[in-house]
């Protein structure tokens, strides 16, 4: 991938594609079905949103932060009581990318990945789309529909997190520069106008942001007060990915109340390793060239959130964040 500014458009491109970093290691049987899925998607897709009129909107959107453990956390709601997946079951989706990057598919492209009403019931449904938490749009015209739902960002150490993010496009062979600090380095002019762009005109969908934007995906404090204009504060819960993997229960108890539903009765069975890479450490000068950017941006997201402490900016990565895998 070059430096230059990739124009995508959502409406022919899959941002959720699983398939990419796929090589010469990749199996018979996905090479047999990997020109049948697109169709199979398509025609799903085409179905529920015939049958739109009859589907729900999501009860909670869970906006990100992008690998910083939302899909740990979505599956860990799906998996417990009263929380229904999105249609069809046997795809797994985790999120629509909807609100950011689909939203000019519509409403009923939207809806077709909920249940009916009937298959609903009295369970509730979300949306996990990580890349909602950072895009300009996201917020404004999430609440111009759901205006009721509730909303749930897991925000890990911000300089893991973009460690994460890089580590995870070089996997996905997105990323081409062969080093953490060269992406950094190279990050304002691969945004540079960039996210004005997406402000001027909102169809616009920019590639260089939504995978390259390792710092800027980073900025919690600026990010959650642009979705704390348009949601009351009492509609959204902040949670730390590193109390989520030191406590996964209480942390899901905790979002299950907040979307009220009743406490567990025992722990969820589910992988709290969702989305690994292999483990690996930022270097501690980079990681004090981060914190010396991001400190003032931690700072506002304390503010604002109203609970002083997030993450200590001296410290290095913790116990647990040295123990387990990179999860997203």
């Amino acid at each position: 991938m070059t430096m230059a500014t990739h124009d995508r458009n959502a409406s022919t491109f899959d941002f959720r594609r699983a398939d990419h970093g796929r090589g010469a290691d990749e199996s018979l049987l996905w090479k047999l079905r990997r020109p049948l899925v697109p169709a199979a998607k398509h025609a799903i897709r085409r179905y529920g949103a015939a049958t739109s009129a009859r589907r729900v909107l999501p009860d909670y959107l869970l906006i990100g932060a992008k690998r910083g453990g939302s899909t740990t956390l979505a599956r860990s709601l799906v998996a417990s009581a009263g929380v229904q997946p999105l249609f069809p079951r046997r795809e797994a989706l985790k999120g629509t990318y909807f609100f950011d990057v689909n939203y000019q598919r519509g409403s009923a492209w939207y809806r077709s990945h909920f249940p009916t009403r009937d298959a609903l019931g009295a369970g509730i449904v979300g949306d996990a789309s990580p890349y909602y938490l950072s895009h300009p749009h996201a917020a404004r015209r999430a609440y111009e529909m759901v205006p009721d739902a509730r909303i749930i960002c897991v925000l890990r150490d911000p300089v893991d997190r973009a460690f994460s993010h890089y580590r995870e496009r070089v996997k996905q062979g997105i990323e081409t520069l062969p080093t953490f600090e060269a992406a950094l380095d190279a990050e304002p002019d691969r945004l540079a106008g960039e996210y004005q762009r997406m402000i001027d005109d909102p169809t616009y969908v920019s590639w260089n942001h939504l995978n390259f934007a390792y710092t800027d995906q980073s900025r919690y404090g600026a990010s959650v007060q642009r979705w704390l204009t348009h949601w009351p504060r009492e509609q959204v819960l902040a949670v730390r990915s590193e109390d989520l993997y030191a406590n996964p229960h209480q942390i899901l108890d905790r979002t299950r109340r907040f979307l009220g539903l009743s406490p567990l009765e025992q722990p969820v069975e589910t992988d709290l390793h969702e989305n690994r890479l292999p483990s690996a450490t930022v270097s501690p000068r980079t990681r004090r060239r981060l914190w010396a950017e991001l400190t003032p941006d931690v700072q506002r997201l304390a503010s604002l959130l109203d609970e002083p402490v997030w993450w200590s900016t001296e410290a290095l990565p913790s116990e647990i964040e040295a123990r387990r895998s990179d999860d997203g």
